[in-house]
């Protein structure tokens, strides 16, 4: 059939499936290029394998670094007439991309939040790697079922104490208005600490260790953002605030379990991604950061993010630079101080009628669509194209 991108919202309800193996085959491309990563990890576990940062973590450390990897996800499969989405045919890109290159690549679809998958992940480890060596953790899902209670738990993306209000673009039209949210419940700060903070990284690890598949000296890391001030009701004092906090606490537990500089949590840099298209205020955001960021010839992809994060703190022969939080920061050129007063100023400044002049909303739409497989060089999108296609693992 052929494929075309049909936005709703903040998301698209069709993959291209070439157009992501180009996306793949693109980052693939990227680390190739560069010097191999000094003292990589073997055997690497990516939870969340599927899109950009756990994508791009799967990725790095393949082919800058010969890792064997496994990715677990949750995605759709394509069928006949009807796209899957972006993450499998991701997934599909990159085991045959590894496959190519003598790589070992296993994938499991399914709910990385219950037992069955992490039993089923471990008997795949102990039949063919014995152990791993290194465990990222980047799950983003709006809800999750707890394993231990069977109840589902959804997230919020709301501020806490008093409503926030702000600027907002809307992705459809372009239109720039304010928006207000109203404060999270109790309830909903709980709920969202369940499902975004770092319980099930740490069900995980107590698994992996419970089977005994951890390498000694193993390495652990899970995704976190900060951002700017503007951001901070509705991000780090917000719902998600409060989850990102739990995630480090979770970091403190493993490394009292298994020792210092075993876990790590990563603060990652503000890039358009399924899942941030979903937070309010932050396209906006993301929009102006990247006009300045690409001026100044500081920005970077996911890809870029994941490279500098092995190169120069998990791959690189020493121990990784953290912040007075204990935290790894990556975000470091997009929280420069220039970059940031360039951006508050642009903020101050910005409407429907000069969106396009002073932000980079045209980039920010371009990047939304590579998501999906769409705008891909070399691509041609007039063409039929197979939907059906397994990931070579489950043949």
């Amino acid at each position: 059939m052929i494929v075309t991108p049909k936005i709703r919202g903040f998301i698209c309800t069709t993959a291209h499936p070439d157009g992501c193996a180009a996306n793949v085959q693109s980052q693939i491309d990227y680390v190739k290029s560069l010097p191999a990563l000094a003292n990589p990890p073997k055997k690497v576990l990516v939870i969340g394998a599927s899109t950009g940062y756990g994508l791009a973590s799967r990725i790095v450390p393949a082919f800058g670094g010969g890792a064997a990897t496994i990715g677990v996800f949750f995605e759709k499969p394509g069928v006949e007439n009807k796209t899957g989405s972006a993450g499998w045919y991701n997934s599909v890109a990159f085991e045959k991309a590894a496959a190519a290159a003598g790589l070992y690549a296993k994938s499991f679809n399914g709910d990385a939040f219950s037992n069955e998958i992490k039993e089923t992940v471990i008997r795949a480890i102990k039949a063919d790697l014995g152990q791993v060596d290194c465990i990222v953790y980047s799950l983003a899902s709006p809800r999750r079922t707890d394993p231990t209670d069977g109840e589902t738990y959804k997230s919020v993306l709301k501020p806490i104490g008093q409503s926030y209000s702000q600027k907002n673009v809307n992705t459809d039209t372009g239109e720039v208005s304010p928006i207000t949210i109203e404060p999270a419940s109790d309830e909903e700060i709980a709920h969202t600490i369940k499902v975004m903070g770092g319980e099930d990284w740490e069900l995980w690890i107590e698994a992996l260790s419970g089977a005994g598949v951890l390498a000694d000296g193993f390495k652990t890391v899970a995704y976190s953002y900060i951002g700017p001030d503007l951001t901070y009701p509705i991000y780090t004092n917000g719902t998600i605030g409060r989850a990102k906090e739990h995630l480090e606490e979770s970091a403190a537990r493993i490394n009292s379990q298994f020792g210092n500089d075993t876990a790590y949590v990563s603060v990652n840099k503000a890039l358009v991604t399924q899942a941030s298209s979903a937070i309010p205020v932050v396209p906006l955001y993301i929009s102006l950061l990247y006009k300045v960021m690409k001026e100044k010839g500081l920005h970077e992809g996911t890809i870029e993010q994941i490279q500098r994060l092995f190169s120069d703190h998990l791959a690189s022969g020493g121990k990784p630079t953290l912040d007075d939080h204990l935290r790894i920061r990556i975000d470091d050129w997009e929280m420069r101080e220039e970059i940031q007063k360039a951006v508050a100023e642009a903020w101050e400044k910005v409407t429907t009628d000069n969106l396009s002049e002073i932000s980079d909303f045209s980039g920010y739409k371009k990047e939304f669509l590579r998501l999906f497989g769409f705008g891909l060089e070399g691509v041609d999108y007039q063409a039929e194209t197979e939907t059906e296609r397994p990931l070579p693992s489950e043949k």
